[in-house]
């Protein structure tokens, strides 16, 4: 459940790299040593991850692979299952690993007196993607250990079963594809997964895509009245996750879905199209009888500018405290470039911008689609949005509301979705001027 719900609303993340004035110095340090092409970097590191699924099998074979290029490097590690509780009473101590994830409950202004600073902002930010944010005082202070990516999860298998022969780029055009598999095929055209609630919640993660602009969220939103009125992102989004419930075009019983058994059915040809964040992909192509049939499409949008909207996952950092930073530095270089743990293990992409992207998404950056991550917010106005979307109990990355949309869709309750967007709209104007005036 600890990667559901890291979507794009998660706009940054930062690299490290020890002091050195930018992580392409760092990489150049780490290969010099004349005869030694490990630079005679030596010592004992910990390094501290989330992944209880994996460190005891896959971190395994990343310290061998490590060792091969820095065989004095030894590499132990250490798994927390509720990583921001119990990483961070560790930190009033100088005990909390050599290289260790940057948690969300440590103020940005904070950072520096726990982590090692790793570079220039104006240097690094032209390597890696999403270095603003988390930046104190022009430094930067870690990178994201991937950057995942907001769409629709698809049959491809099915889509041609129901002669849909392009990926649908407009709302229409997607209505129209789940009308064929409907009338085409025994699939399920979008499985809304309502009854496990959380997946309702991953829509929000492409209200970048159908604005069409980077800056909406967090700069324009904000700033402006009713983000329900008809035309507006919200409005067509959710008027979609309504129209669906409506018209028949999900799950014949929503009450009663099942997540996991969801994954299974996808790679049956049980259904066709599913909103969910990138990680979910791998975990659908493994339990899929064609790993192949799986695909990944941007989420419908009537914008000119088509953009999957990029979020950042925990950003990996170095203790100061650290007594081998340089092995600890060596660390963070391999995992961020030669690990491809942000592919393979996140469903995402590399944060570092030379790195290539999967062959999944190729295809749509050859079509001009536009990869970014969120504007940041002005200054002054940082978490403006959670504020007012707090006091207006909207809960825009929360289930609730998605369900009462689902519930009017089906005809569970006595609403349309018009009147539902009144009432959104109502809530935030008035949460607004209270947040504003505070």
């Amino acid at each position: 459940m600890k990667k559901k719900r890291w979507a794009a609303f998660l706009a940054a993340g930062l690299f490290l790299t020890v002091g050195l004035s930018g992580c392409g110095v760092a990489k150049e340090k780490l290969s010099e040593g004349g005869s030694k092409e490990n630079g005679g970097i030596s010592g004992d590191i910990t390094v501290i991850t989330q992944r209880t699924d994996i460190v005891d099998t896959v971190f395994q074979d990343y310290a061998k692979q490590f060792q091969e290029k820095y065989p004095d490097v030894n590499v132990s590690f250490e798994a927390l299952a509720d990583y921001g509780g119990q990483i961070t009473p560790r930190m009033n101590t100088k005990d909390y690993g050599d290289v260790l994830l940057i948690p969300t409950q440590i103020p940005i202004a904070d950072i520096p007196d726990f982590f090692e600073p790793l570079g220039d902002l104006e240097e690094m930010k032209e390597k890696y993607m999403g270095v603003e944010e988390r930046a104190v005082n022009g430094k930067v202070y870690g990178i994201p250990i991937a950057v995942t990516y907001t769409g629709i999860v698809y049959n491809k298998k099915v889509f041609a079963q129901s002669g849909i022969k392009e990926v649908p780029k407009t709302f229409d055009e997607f209505k129209t594809a789940l009308k064929s598999v409907k009338d085409k095929t025994d699939a399920i055209p979008l499985y809304s997964n309502y009854a496990s609630g959380w997946p309702l919640t991953q829509w929000e993660g492409a209200i970048t895509t159908v604005a069409g602009n980077p800056d909406y969220y967090n700069i324009k939103m904000p700033n402006e009245d009713n983000p329900f009125a008809k035309g507006k992102p919200h409005y067509e989004m959710y008027e979609l996750m309504y129209d669906t419930a409506k018209e028949g075009l999900i799950e014949e019983d929503p009450l009663t879905t099942d997540w996991e058994s969801s994954k299974a059915m996808m790679g049956r040809g049980e259904i066709a199209t599913m909103v969910l964040g990138s990680w979910a992909i791998d975990q659908i192509k493994s339990v899929a009888d064609n790993p192949d049939d799986i695909g990944y499409m941007p989420f419908p949008t009537n914008a000119e500018k088509v953009i999957f909207p990029l979020g950042a996952d925990f950003q990996i950092a170095i203790n100061k405290n650290s007594k081998n930073k340089e092995a600890a530095q060596a660390w963070v270089d391999w995992f961020i470039h030669e690990s491809n743990y942000s592919v393979e293990q996140a469903g995402g992409i590399s944060a570092a911008k030379d790195e290539p992207l999967p062959e999944e998404l190729k295809q749509y950056e050859e079509q001009g689609v536009e990869f970014t991550l969120l504007t940041p917010a002005k200054k002054g106005q940082e978490g403006l949005v959670d504020k007012i979307d707090k006091e207006a109990e909207i809960g825009f990355w929360l289930e609730d509301n998605k369900k009462v949309i689902m519930e009017a869709g089906i005809g569970n309750r006595d609403e349309s979705y018009e009147d539902l967007a009144e009432r959104f709209n109502k809530a935030w104007n008035e949460a607004s001027k209270k947040v504003m005036n505070e």
